[in-house]
């Protein structure tokens, strides 16, 4: 990608914050609701008797990703974590060809997550929206769902948190911060923020408008640039692969390639 369609992209992005600005930040929620209110037949707004359950993912789109590591700042300043604790990691690839590109790679919300059975005090679990958590109050740190882990997404909280101030969700598993000395950490997705239509730290972070946050039940996903996409077609129309998906883990993060890379091949970074 050239120095010009580079600036291009950041000027974009810049006009579309200054038009968008907070309402952008916090469209998800209206967007879901519009689009499962048509596929019910329904105005928006109107009363439903059972709302359909959200089924999260994610969509990272390689192709514009310049490798800034903005997502990672982001989320670590957000939730106060130490440098060593990263829940979401930006690696430098190589395809075939020796070409590089850039690949973030959150935790990958399996939907056969082989984290979840081996854990002896079963802290690990899948969400009925298909979120895949830690309750810290019950891990003990033997790191078995570290091992178990194909794409190398958790760690292990060997420091004290750090002071953190006054939080805006309590302390549970969608929201663990701190993060607790002893016990093994990930990506969440900002689960705790989901309900109420806020996107993610490192889908609003990403100046590129590179991470999707999209729910499977209303077929939507919005961008931290206020792009909202159809998830299937976008999905279908850019050949999207998940990572490693030969593992059988069944990822709920699509990737769209765009360097000539397999992913189920490629190595975790370099």
């Amino acid at each position: 990608m050239t120095d010009e369609v580079l600036g291009r992209r950041r000027f974009l992005h810049g006009a579309a914050l200054g038009a968008v600005g907070l309402a952008g930040v916090a469209s998800l929620g209206g967007v879901i609701e519009a689009s499962s209110s048509a596929a019910a037949g329904k105005s928006p707004g109107t009363a439903v008797t059972a709302k359909p359950v959200r089924q999260w993912a994610m969509v990272i789109d390689l192709r514009y990703c310049n490798g800034c590591k903005l997502c990672t700042a982001g989320c670590q300043a957000a939730h106060d974590l130490h440098a060593d604790q990263t829940w979401i990691e930006v690696f430098e690839m190589q395809n075939a060809a020796g070409e590089k590109y850039f690949m973030p790679r959150p935790c990958m919300m399996c939907e056969d997550p082989p984290c979840v059975p081996v854990c002896p005090v079963s802290a690990n679990f899948r969400t009925e929206e298909g979120l895949v958590l830690v309750d810290q109050n019950r891990c003990v740190g033997t790191r078995i769902c570290m091992n178990s882990c194909p794409y190398q997404a958790r760690y292990f909280n060997w420091s004290a948190p750090r002071p953190v101030p006054r939080q805006p969700f309590p302390q549970e598993p969608s929201w663990p911060v701190p993060q607790v000395e002893g016990t093994v950490g990930k990506c969440i997705f900002c689960a705790a923020m989901l309900p109420s239509g806020q996107l993610p730290e490192c889908v609003t972070r990403c100046p590129m408008g590179v991470i999707y946050l999209g729910d499977l039940t209303s077929d939507v996903a919005v961008n931290g640039m206020g792009n909202t996409v159809k998830l299937s077609k976008f999905l279908e129309e850019n050949d999207a692969v998940k990572f490693k998906e030969s593992y059988g883990t069944h990822p709920r993060v699509f990737y769209i390639p765009g360097h000539g890379q397999d992913l189920d091949a490629d190595a975790t970074g370099s």
